[in-house]
């Protein structure tokens, strides 16, 4: 899969697992660690794991594994590292508190293709 699609698809599934504030930002150019970072949120620490876990899922499905994940034990911020993408999932208070739009502002705002019929 090339970088943009895991974008699309990281994104479907977290909507898919009712994550909220869905936002990937093209970083080529910007960050040396990525190419694309991949945003959300859960309600709570539960719903985060979910998340992450349904990602990591669907991923693996299509061939893809992670190449790191962080923050399993709380649940409060979890890491998904795909290499040229990463995948930050988290509470909303911590969303807030580390801002990460505003430290990748230079990166553009990739235009999400999700699929929101209602299944």
């Amino acid at each position: 899969m090339d970088s943009l699609h895991i974008v699309h698809t990281v994104s479907q599934a977290i909507y898919d697992k009712k994550g909220s504030n869905i936002i990937a930002l093209d970083v080529r150019g910007v960050s040396t660690l990525t190419d694309y970072i991949v945003i959300a949120e859960g309600n709570v620490d539960r719903h985060v794991l979910a998340i992450a876990s349904s990602v990591e899922k669907t991923l693996q499905e299509k061939g893809e594994k992670p190449l790191r994940v962080e923050g399993r034990q709380n649940g409060d911020w979890v890491i998904i590292d795909f290499g040229a993408v990463m995948v930050h999932l988290f509470m909303p208070g911590l969303r807030e508190k580390y801002q990460l739009e505003k430290l990748w502002s230079e990166g553009k705002v990739v235009d999400l293709e999700l699929d929101v019929t209602i299944q």
